[in-house]
């Protein structure tokens, strides 16, 4: 399992380092400041890192996408679990989810926007309520898939209800659980700027907007890899580690 995490990780740094190698090749072919080269960015994102302007912008940023995080996979997990163990409920329900999907980003940040005010709360609520459905739906196949006949057993055995959930219920849920963290921070960070842009006056998503104005790409692309590394920080040292000790304590609950 080592070495081929171990082999795994080069592939990535392999893949990470070609695709600098043609992003090079491509800026260096266009000879245009359209597309600045990696070297240029790299200097641009080391700059914008000594003066304190793109960590402060960054640190922003990261609470709230961690506050939407944590606020969308809490609501939308238990909305999706519930509307997947009853068919009253998924019945009742499932109109709504389908049309909180088909909703447009766009609209939800603005009708929070107008309703909330420009205001932290705002920004958040707009967020969230743009990936509760995905989640919702995710967990929802999740608690869909649940092997009934072990839920029997465990009432044949008269297990507790806490045994129950940690033994029987969650490791059949843990794949839907990973799928819908792992896509939901992925998509939550992408809204958040977005929602910076529109009404925010700080953050990536604000940056990006000025930057936008005065045709800056350079700072644009600095601005983007440094956050981007950042998530992918979060899924490499957070994520993937978690993923192995649920896997572990899955298997060693069945």
């Amino acid at each position: 399992m080592s070495k081929y995490r171990t082999d795994q990780q080069i592939l990535r740094l392999g893949g990470i380092a070609a695709f600098l190698l043609l992003w090079q090749l491509v800026a260096v072919a266009l000879q245009d400041e359209i597309l600045p080269t990696p070297v240029i960015v790299m200097q641009t994102l080391i700059a914008t890192l000594v003066s304190g302007d793109m960590l402060e912008h960054m640190g922003i940023t990261f609470l709230r996408v961690m506050a939407a995080f944590v606020l969308a996979l809490g609501v939308g997990s238990l909305i999706g679990i519930l509307m997947g163990r009853s068919r009253r409920l998924n019945a009742v329900f499932d109109a709504v989810l389908v049309l909180g999907l088909n909703i447009p980003a766009l609209v939800v940040i603005f009708l929070c926007y107008i309703w909330f005010g420009l205001t932290e709360i705002a920004a958040i609520l707009a967020v969230a309520v743009n990936k509760i459905p995905n989640t919702a739906v995710t967990l929802r196949e999740g608690a869909r898939a649940i092997d009934n006949e072990l839920m029997q057993v465990a009432s044949v055995y008269r297990l507790s209800r806490r045994q129950t959930l940690f033994k029987v219920f969650l490791p059949q849920l843990y794949p839907y659980l990973m799928a819908a963290t792992r896509s939901g921070l992925a998509l939550v960070w992408k809204i958040v700027l977005v929602v910076e842009l529109l009404g925010r006056s700080n953050g990536v998503g604000f940056k990006l907007g000025i930057y936008f104005q005065y045709f800056d790409i350079a700072s644009i692309l600095a601005y983007t890899i440094a956050f981007a590394a950042i998530i992918m920080l979060i899924e490499l040292l957070v994520f993937d580690k978690l993923d192995q000790r649920l896997a572990r304590w899955r298997y060693r609950a069945s």
